[in-house]
């Protein structure tokens, strides 16, 4: 399978170009960038071709597939053309920058039968997909509540034009901040875990911290707190933040009517659960990624799997817009200062 890169900065460099080059049932072999030079670099490195602009890729007929590594305010519009072109798209979270584009983006998949997988890759999480068997058998009962946080000390040091005036911290460009970054992809496991859809949300998305070049706050928020209600009545917060500056924090955890169960809580262990009765049981499947710490993901192997079974992913799009319908329902919460309902029969 022949796999277009669109868009090559960081998470393209470091997760979806090799983790490509893993797989033996794809390469990564078109490569565009509004940085040209970069793409031309990656091309030649690679040993594929670097396309003048992403629409000479997707006429390509030599392009199967490609990854949609670019900013968040385009990725709608050239995941939608690439469908229309013929070509599975796998695209990075966030989905898209409005709830209308993410809609239009699976209806577009659903109307050209092609693939269109989106990189919520905390899912495929050794650890999340254990305690989801786990939560499913009963192991801690049922959920009453929950906290789930994602944190770290912010996108600045990790984008590929690293520093403080990285497109992370643009409105124009990123419309969003940690919460489309971060909060994202623990709302959307959140769901997964508990099987159950985010309802209602009350939410303050801030910005406290974080400046730019001219010492002006940032235009996104640089912190999310989220109250959400879940489906079958549980009730617990999501956090995310660029402001933990140390440890990364990725940790999920769960109270249930027989027992607490912490996922990448504790540095030592990946799972712990402890009953009712103060019976502890602990977990060795994984470490959870880092920044600092990439390992395989999963999601292009999974991708890849799909392409050629010609099978909807698990992480469709279709999928991630009871994720997406949330995150924009905080941000509403947050705008007008009170309690979002959300509505998933749209």
């Amino acid at each position: 399978m022949n796999a277009g890169i669109i868009g090559c900065g960081k998470i393209a460099q470091v997760r979806h170009i090799p983790e490509y080059e893993a797989n033996p049932y794809a390469r990564p072999y078109g490569f565009y960038d509004v940085n040209q030079a970069r793409a031309e670099e990656i091309a030649e490195k690679c040993g594929g071709k670097a396309y003048d602009s992403y629409e000479e890729m997707l006429a390509d007929p030599a392009i199967d597939a490609v990854s949609v590594c670019a900013a968040n305010s385009a990725h709608a519009k050239i995941a939608i053309k690439a469908l229309k072109a013929g070509k599975h798209v796998l695209c990075e979270k966030p989905m898209a920058v409005t709830l209308a584009e993410c809609e239009a983006m699976a209806e577009a998949a659903e109307e050209t039968g092609k693939i269109l997988m989106i990189d919520q890759n905390q899912r495929l999480a050794k650890a999340h997909a254990e305690a989801k068997r786990m939560i499913d058998e009963g192991v801690i009962g049922e959920i009453v509540t929950f906290r789930t946080t994602f944190g770290h000390g912010g996108p600045e040091t990790w984008s590929i034009d690293p520093g403080k005036n990285t497109w992370f911290f643009d409105k124009k460009i990123a419309a969003m901040g940690a919460m489309a970054d971060l909060g994202i992809h623990k709302t959307d496991l959140i769901q997964f875990l508990t099987s159950q859809q985010v309802v209602e949300t009350t939410a303050r998305l801030l910005t406290l911290d974080k400046r730019d070049g001219e010492g002006n706050l940032i235009g996104v928020d640089d912190n999310a707190f989220c109250i959400y209600r879940l489906s079958g009545g549980a009730v617990g917060t999501m956090t995310a933040s660029w402001t933990h500056y140390g440890a990364e924090d990725n940790s999920t955890v769960l109270y249930g009517t027989k027992g607490i169960m912490r996922i990448y809580d504790d540095p030592a262990h990946s799972i712990v659960v402890t009953a009712a009765d103060g019976t502890r049981k602990e977990y060795d499947t994984d470490a959870i990624q880092t920044n600092d710490n990439q390992t395989s993901s999963g999601i292009i192997d999974l991708f890849v799997d799909c392409v050629r079974e010609e099978r909807e992913p698990e992480i469709s799009g279709a999928s991630v817009l009871q994720a997406m319908r949330a995150v924009f329902a905080s941000i509403e919460s947050s705008e007008k200062g009170c309690r979002v309902l959300i509505n998933h029969k749209k």
